[in-house]
């Protein structure tokens, strides 16, 4: 995409001087440098509503990138009213693509250890536990180093309150604080799990 940004300052101050309808119409034109100018003018926003979502900035980049090759291949058949809802709600229809597929993957890999035996361990089975680790990792990367460090110690290497106070040389009351900020921080990363899930139901 940065090729298409590499327009003379002229023609970009020109460009950047245009309303979004403007930039709209040149771009059912086959205006490439009004496509450039959409690109700038709204990259930041669009990547940082879907990192915000997926808190994986190299997932979000993907989704962004993606959103805007498909604004380009499909110019000429799109309706675009106005282009900024336009664009938010396309990325918010692409984060919930992604998120049902972490949730069909969950629901899979809960349904897989509920009906197979211990002896039971495809190489699928352990690749798709790996990518789930990496997710909660990638989530985990969101929080505070100490919030971090404490909901690790506790969920993941299952030490009580007193002894992670112990070995991080803090009082019980300011790791059960970041304790239960870590997991408050994740009921909200897990709601537009659950938001996906009864729009399921009901459709």
């Amino acid at each position: 995409m940065s090729s298409l940004s590499s327009s003379s300052p002229k023609h970009h101050q020109l460009y950047a001087a245009w309303t979004d309808e403007e930039l709209v119409r040149a771009l059912h034109q086959d205006d490439s440098l009004a496509f450039a100018e959409i690109y700038e003018r709204y990259w930041e926003l669009l990547l940082g509503t879907a990192y915000r979502k997926l808190s994986s900035r190299e997932m979000a980049e993907e989704l962004v990138q993606d959103l805007f090759a498909a604004l380009w291949l499909k110019r000429h058949t799109q309706e675009i009213q106005t282009l900024k809802s336009y664009l938010l709600k396309a990325v918010k229809y692409r984060v919930i693509d992604v998120l049902k597929a972490r949730l069909t993957q969950t629901a899979y890999l809960e349904h897989t250890r509920l009906h197979t035996t211990p002896e039971d361990h495809s190489t699928e089975e352990t690749v798709a536990a790996d990518d789930l680790s990496l997710a909660l990792l990638a989530s985990l990367m969101t929080m505070p180093e100490h919030t971090r460090e404490v909901f690790r110690l506790s969920r993941l290497e299952h030490q009580s309150v007193p002894e992670i106070a112990v070995r991080l040389n803090l009082s019980r009351k300011t790791v059960e604080y970041h304790l239960t900020r870590a997991l408050k921080a994740l009921r909200v990363s897990l709601r537009d799990f659950l938001t996906v899930v009864m729009l399921g139901l009901w459709s």
